[in-house]
């Protein structure tokens, strides 16, 4: 009986990125929280306030998924797979408020403002 020959080694492709860039990013995260808490501190109120709340996350967000978890060097298709859904729900839930003030705006036509 003879023995199989050996499985040539597999090589396997590595990335190591500098610890420069995760303290950049980390920095950057800091800033950027520094600013939310600043939102509240400064006492904004309304629609700027929450802008810049939902601006400030989702620039957070962004940071993470692409320095920390490596999307930004991934292929194009996985990046699609990945950001595409979260966009389409929210420009589904978009359309729902529309659709809602459409349907409150219609009921306060027909059936007036008291019970």
């Amino acid at each position: 009986m003879t023995q199989p020959a050996t499985q040539p080694a597999i090589q396997t492709e590595h990335q190591e990125h500098p610890i420069k860039l995760y303290l950049v990013v980390w920095g950057m995260l800091f800033v950027l929280s520094l600013f939310s808490y600043m939102v509240d501190y400064l006492g904004l109120q309304g629609y700027l306030r929450w802008s810049l709340i939902l601006l400030f996350m989702i620039l957070k967000a962004g940071l993470i998924v692409a320095i920390f978890m490596h999307m930004a060097w991934e292929r194009l298709a996985l990046i699609y797979a990945i950001i595409l859904p979260p966009l389409l729900v929210l420009v589904f839930v978009a359309m729902m408020v529309s659709e809602s003030h459409y349907v409150l705006s219609s009921r306060m036509t027909f059936f007036g403002t008291g019970p």
